[in-house]
């Protein structure tokens, strides 16, 4: 199958795309600016561009591009970019492929368990709607999600990857935390109470190419483990794989100085209980379903 992939460079694109290569698949990387090499395409989000012929002849695309999230302060400016990048961006390749007279089978577009907001212990599925009030990271999640009605309109089976901490010692959130729990300086955030729904790299994936071939799968799908846990469980569990205590909590003084207070309460010490209702429904079976056996699995490589 020819798939295109956006995002093509981040830490889930470049793993999907080893995966899908090796099951077989012709992979197009889409890459912004400069000159493409051999393989992929050169399109612009922001400015709604797209090379010409780009799509042509792909039978699926998987959305995965969009500004980092928790790697510069919020300012104004950091929001709009978070913001336009994802609604843009997913308008253009919406708005694409609903125009083609041969469109592609299936869009797989990113999207972020930040969509139910900040809502303690209640238990949240693909059912649940977003929060009220609407907080920052939920409107762009809702912004994000409804400009694939492009796609969904011209009657292409879109689903939206609802993904939550992706776990791997390569990078991201547990790539940060390594080496101070090694360390023994690895502890709770705040009161330790938070919700947080995680997948390992190796499932979100897995679940990728599961949804990729299912074609009963369609709308918001949640990319997490069954079994979410709170930061104090997820605290003592790395901290257990790593063999070194975890007492002292994290101190948020210096990451609120330095990303600000608001990043950091969205980010760290807020958090949702989300269960993969949908993903489980269609049949897929998670490698690392409780976070025990993610982290043996992932600290042993």
């Amino acid at each position: 199958m020819e798939i295109a992939v956006t995002g093509a460079s981040g830490l889930i694109g470049s793993a999907l795309i080893a995966a899908l290569e090796a099951d077989g698949h012709r992979v197009r990387r889409f890459v912004r600016g400069g000159v493409a090499v051999p393989g992929s395409v050169v399109w612009d989000p922001i400015a709604g561009t797209i090379e010409a012929g780009a799509l042509d002849g792909v039978e699926a695309v998987v959305h995965l591009a969009g500004e980092g999230i928790g790697e510069k302060r919020w300012s104004p400016e950091q929001k709009e970019r978070i913001r336009s990048s994802r609604a843009l961006g997913t308008s253009l390749i919406a708005r694409s492929v609903a125009a083609m007279s041969q469109p592609p089978r299936v869009v797989l577009s990113a999207s972020a368990i930040g969509w139910y907001g900040n809502r303690g212990d209640e238990v949240l599925t693909e059912a649940s709607g977003p929060p009220q009030p609407s907080e920052f990271l939920s409107e762009v999640c809702v912004d994000w999600e409804a400009a694939t009605a492009p796609s969904t309109d011209a009657g292409i089976r879109t689903v939206l990857l609802r993904t939550g901490i992706v776990l791997t010692p390569k990078g991201g959130a547990l790539g940060r935390m390594i080496t101070p729990f090694r360390l023994g300086l690895g502890g709770k955030i705040a009161s330790g109470k938070q919700w947080m729904s995680w997948i390992s790299l190796e499932d979100e994936i897995g679940a990728i190419r599961h949804v990729l071939g299912d074609d009963s799968v369609s709308g918001p799908v949640n990319l997490t483990a069954p079994t979410p846990v709170t930061n104090l469980d997820f605290t003592k569990a790395l901290g257990g794989a790593v063999h070194r205590p975890t007492i002292l909590p994290t101190p948020l003084a210096p990451l609120k100085l330095a990303l600000g207070s608001e990043l950091v309460t969205a980010l760290l010490v807020n958090g949702q209980r989300v269960l993969p209702a949908a993903l489980e429904a269609s049949g897929y079976k998670f490698k690392h379903p409780d976070i025990a056996s993610a982290f043996a699995s992932l600290l042993a490589k």
